[in-house]
């Protein structure tokens, strides 16, 4: 018997017969002997439609009273799947976030888990009870209702896993695993049997969007076994875990990612002084604004071009502060571009193995396609290429390192 912890996203609740549907698969595991705490989302669209309600009204409302409003939507998917558990003969119990409790900071929109209270929900596990709880939500120390932000019930579900030393979490979506790329650009994309914690933050913060970022550092941190599966189908899924339970035969390569809201701000002819990136950045950081990637060229005429990347969101603001400090320094130009994208070759593999980087340039030079920027770490290399090549970059890469082929060592399985 394992103890289990399933979160099911919004479009996996989005509906009466998405519920009941989700009440069957947990029947299911009941039936196989496993403890279960299931963790939900709003329905889809809900979470939104209460923005917009909040938005009519007062288009600046208060962080708190909008974790007021925000929390009742999983309050409702919760109350729903226990009656169609319940329905079904299946005792189940549900709670919210501040219920269990599940105890966070202040910060209200974004809060983050500091502790969660466990006993409850061990009763009611013990009493052979499903528990039901609601995600992306917690309570401070004050007893004021917080939200963790968007994805923030996968976070809630890995954090659940670890306080009660969960066998396994299952985090249910509209994807059946983690794959090689996104499928929509690359059909022959493969689903992973399995990815390490360390490849999978990078993927998520590199553009793939089929888990939270602080989720996956959440269960890195707690070694807490992470699944994804499809809500719709049945499958194995993909298995997130340590480096050292992975296959033996790792591929060099797990996967490439792409991000798409990325901008790049180039300063032409500053003065070659010591100081010159702090006085370049120090604005840009103290407006709140992170920087990516960052190179920087000096030129014979003892001059300096500056080029990093933004969010693309942040690109009008951040070209506005660049400006002004441009002209403080005597700089010759200042331009940006917001039609570039940013793509990278994932793979723990990479740490043992040399011409990852040779063999990613020269798929990009076979297509003729420009790299504008280069950044890499230890097991990953990033190039910031114009947005127009994208399909193109990402399907020569993903030939290039024949990531539709299963690795020697994996076997598929389903």
């Amino acid at each position: 018997m394992a103890l289990l912890v399933l979160k099911f996203g919004g479009t996996s609740v989005g509906s009466p017969e998405r519920i009941q549907a989700v009440a069957e698969r947990a029947l299911k595991l009941r039936e196989e002997g496993h403890q279960l705490v299931i963790v939900v989302s709003a329905m889809s669209g809900e979470t939104d439609r209460l923005l917009g309600l909040a938005h009519a009204l007062n288009p600046r409302a208060d962080g708190r009273e909008l974790d007021v409003l925000l929390s009742t939507g999983e309050q409702v998917t919760i109350a729903l799947l226990a009656m169609a558990l319940e329905a079904r003969g299946c005792d189940a119990r549900s709670y919210t976030g501040a219920q269990v409790t599940i105890r966070t900071d202040s910060a209200h929109n974004k809060a983050r888990i500091r502790s969660i209270d466990d006993a409850r929900v061990r009763g009611d596990l013990e009493a052979g009870r499903v528990v039901v709880v609601a995600g992306f939500q917690g309570v401070d120390e004050e007893g004021a209702i917080t939200t963790l932000g968007r994805g923030g019930s996968d976070t809630t579900a890995v954090a659940l896993a670890a306080a009660l030393k969960a066998d396994e979490c299952r985090i249910y979506t509209d994807v059946d695993g983690v794959y090689t790329t996104d499928p929509r650009l690359v059909p022959t994309a493969r689903r992973l049997h399995s990815i390490t914690f360390e490849e999978m933050l990078e993927m998520a913060s590199l553009g793939s969007k089929v888990l939270q970022i602080r989720a996956v550092e959440f269960a890195g941190k707690y070694n807490v076994p992470l699944r994804v599966l499809s809500s719709f189908e049945e499958g194995p899924g993909t298995l997130i875990t340590t480096e050292e339970d992975a296959q033996v035969e790792q591929a060099l390569v797990a996967g490439i990612a792409f991000n798409q809201n990325e901008a790049q701000l180039t300063v032409q002819g500053v003065p070659d002084q010591p100081g010159v990136a702090h006085r370049i950045l120090g604005p840009i950081a103290d407006a709140n604004i992170e920087v990516d990637m960052i190179v920087q060229n000096v030129g014979a005429d003892n001059s300096t071009d500056f080029t990093f990347t933004v969010h693309r969101n942040d690109y009008d603001k951040a070209l506005e502060i660049l400006q002004a400090a441009a002209k403080a320094l005597g700089a010759r130009e200042v331009s940006g571009d917001t039609h570039i994208v940013k793509i990278s070759v994932v793979g723990v593999g990479m740490r043992s193995h040399a011409g990852i980087a040779s063999k990613m340039f020269e798929a990009l030079s076979r297509e003729t396609i420009n790299i504008r920027m280069i950044s890499t770490s230890e097991i990953k290399i990033s190039v910031v290429v114009d947005e127009k090549y994208l399909e193109l970059a990402v399907r020569a890469l993903h030939d290039a390192f024949e990531l539709e082929q299963t690795p020697v060592g994996q076997q598929e399985d389903g």
